[in-house]
Parts: C-alpha cells; sequence; structure tokens
C-alpha cells in the first residue's frame, strides 16, 4: 500500500503501510486522485508551522468509500466523495459564527492530521462529501483548490457589478478567475510569465497584464474606466504585494490575500484609509465544496484545464521535484492511487 510520508523536513518517504480501519463516525476512502499543493511542499521543506512529523501528507484527494466505521449515515461503501480537509469542533464561537475554517481547535488534514496521499485514507464521515456517482476523480479532486478560490471570494464579495485584479496566473489564480467570472466580474489577471497569462486568457480573463512591461496601476485604473478595480486578490502569496493593491486598488475596494508568508509586508495607512480599503484573510474554505461540486457537476467552470502533469503515486518524488524545480512549467499535479 503505497503511503508518501514527510518524516522530517526535507526527508519524502514512500512506504508500505497497512490501511487504518475507520472508528466510530469515520469512513476509510479508497484514493483515486490526490493534488499536490503549495502547502505540501512547505511541510516537505519544513516551513509550515503547523505541522508535526512524521506526516502523511495530501489534502486535495478523491476517491470512493471502501469502509464505514460505526453510526455512519448518509454514506456507503462505493459512494464516490472528495475529502474537506477542514476538521472543527463544532462548538466555538468561530464555529456558531459560521467560520469553522478558523475554529479555535482547527484540524487540518494532511496537517494535523494524517492526509490522501496513501492508498486507503480514515477521515471522519463529515469530511467526506459525495460527488455524482459519474464525475470523474481527477475533476472532483479539484473541488478543494476550488473551495480556496471560492472562500476568498465569499470574504471579499464578487458579483457582476465588480472588476477583480488577481495577482498570478498559478492554479490559486486561475481558480479566482473561474469563479469571479461564474459571478460576472470582469476581471483582470496580473503575472509575468506568457504562457500564465495565455492560459489565463483562454479561462476568461478579460485583461492580461505583464507587470515586467507595463505599468500595473496604469493599466489596471484604464481598464476600470479610470476607477481601479474594485476587488484584488493576491493569488500569488507575494508579501510585497500588499502594499500594491493598496494603490491600484480603487476607493472603498476590497483587498484579499490568500499567501502564507511569515515576511512582513509594508501597509500605507494613508492610502488604506484615503480609500477606505478593507482587507481581508482568507483560510481554506467555510463548507463551500458542496456548491463547488455542484459548480462541476453544472460544468461551469473548467478544471480539466487546471492540471498539468499527472504522476503514478509511486513517481511521487519526481512530481515533487518538477514542482520545485521547474514552477513555471506546471499548474496542478496530480497523483494516481489503487491504479
Amino acid at each position: 500500500m503505497t503511503t508518501i510520508i514527510v518524516e522530517a523536513p526535507n526527508r519524502l518517504e514512500l512506504r508500505d503501510v497497512a490501511p487504518v480501519p475507520p472508528k466510530a463516525g469515520e469512513v476509510q476512502i479508497k484514493v483515486r486522485r490526490a493534488g499536490i499543493c503549495g502547502s505540501d511542499i512547505h511541510i516537505v521543506h519544513g516551513s509550515n508551522p503547523f505541522a508535526k512529523y512524521p506526516r502523511v501528507i495530501g489534502h486535495e484527494f478523491a476517491g470512493e468509500i471502501s469502509a464505514l466505521g460505526d453510526g455512519v449515515v448518509g454514506l456507503e461503501i462505493g459512494d464516490r466523495v472528495v475529502a474537506d480537509p477542514v476538521i472543527a469542533c463544532g462548538h466555538c464561537a468561530l464555529c456558531k459564527a459560521g467560520r469553522p475554517n478558523v475554529c479555535t481547535n482547527l484540524q487540518v488534514i494532511g496537517v494535523h492530521h494524517d492526509g490522501g496521499f496513501r492508498d486507503f485514507a480514515t477521515v471522519p464521515a463529515a469530511n467526506a462529501i459525495k460527488v455524482p456517482a459519474d464525475m470523474p476523480f481527477e475533476i472532483a479532486a479539484l473541488a478543494e483548490p476550488f473551495s480556496v478560490g471560492a472562500n476568498i471570494l465569499s470574504r471579499t464579495g464578487c458579483s457582476a457589478e465588480d472588476s477583480v485584479l488577481i495577482f498570478g496566473a498559478g492554479t490559486a489564480g486561475l481558480t479566482v478567475l473561474q469563479i469571479a467570472k461564474l459571478h460576472g466580474a470582469r476581471c483582470l489577471v496580473s503575472d509575468p510569465d506568457e504562457a500564465r497569462r495565455e492560459r489565463a486568457t483562454f479561462l476568461g480573463a478579460d485583461v492580461t497584464i505583464d507587470p515586467g512591461a507595463e505599468t500595473l496601476e496604469g493599466v489596471a485604473t484604464a481598464k476600470t474606466g479610470g476607477f481601479g478595480p474594485s476587488v484584488v486578490i493576491d493569488a500569488a502569496g507575494v508579501p510585497a504585494l500588499l502594499d500594491q493593491a493598496c494603490h491600484v486598488v480603487g476607493s472603498g475596494g476590497r483587498i484579499g490575500l490568500l499567501g502564507f508568508s511569515g515576511a512582513p509586508s509594508n501597509l500605507d495607512q494613508r492610502e488604506v484609509n484615503r480609500k477606505e480599503l478593507a482587507v481581508f484573510g482568507s483560510r481554506l474554505n467555510r463548507r463551500l465544496i458542496p456548491q463547488v461540486v455542484q459548480w462541476l457537476q453544472d460544468e461551469l467552470l473548467q478544471p480539466l484545464e487546471m492540471i498539468s502533469h499527472v504522476f503514478s503515486s509511486k513517481e511521487a518524488r519526481t512530481a515533487f521535484d518538477l514542482i520545485q524545480n521547474a514552477p513555471q512549467s506546471t499548474l496542478k499535479v496530480q497523483l494516481t492511487f489503487n491504479s
């Protein structure tokens, strides 16, 4: 049974580990497809402050129910599911306020709990979200990344009245782009890589910007009728972009941050107050995966365009090396299990 474990920082191991039977209230998932996230790379490097070692990583995975623990209702063996990595207590003030993704006692599958980079993963039944029986596993496994984009747009708000500037046309940026377009927004995408800008255009970007060759603020202002974008999303996770976002966003605008860098960011307080800006953080998702699954089922998103490479689980080291050594050539890299 292939299991991908980070034994310690910079020690990625492939082991043959027996499946863990589900306890009461848990289910066992026969994993079929799993995506590699930037946070998995951070755990491998030892730069994720929340991970404890050794850890089975992976929080973007889909498969089918292979065993049920006592007391599980609403799920059957053979059901296709995708995992929601957010394990919340359900009774703290934040959970009661509808914000389980920042639960006081938050646990994340693949970070605090062993994740889905294994042939059989055991998770709480509430974290196994059913998907249609005919939904391909590679699409189902993208529900979690899309939920991250959905979450930041639910935090900042997004409607057909908005113009949205997105920093970065990697996986995060392209999920934000597709969901913002679904809401009817006009979208601008800034990325220094030509291939990524071309992909953004294919996925619906109204304007793409090369920040190395163009003046971002000038282009964004000109393309939004002189007002500046009403929403700016940093999907690149670069600390320096916060200050730039404050200057480029229009008055009354909203800024959303997806990065997890510990480096400090400059913030022009005068600009924030002059424009009365709002800055929003975003973590994981607030029970948005069922909504994303519905969008995927209704073919309102283009998930297959997000997958750049597929490797077998036994080729995990090759997949991680590719992402780390040639990041511009990759988008979403997925691993197959039980194939």
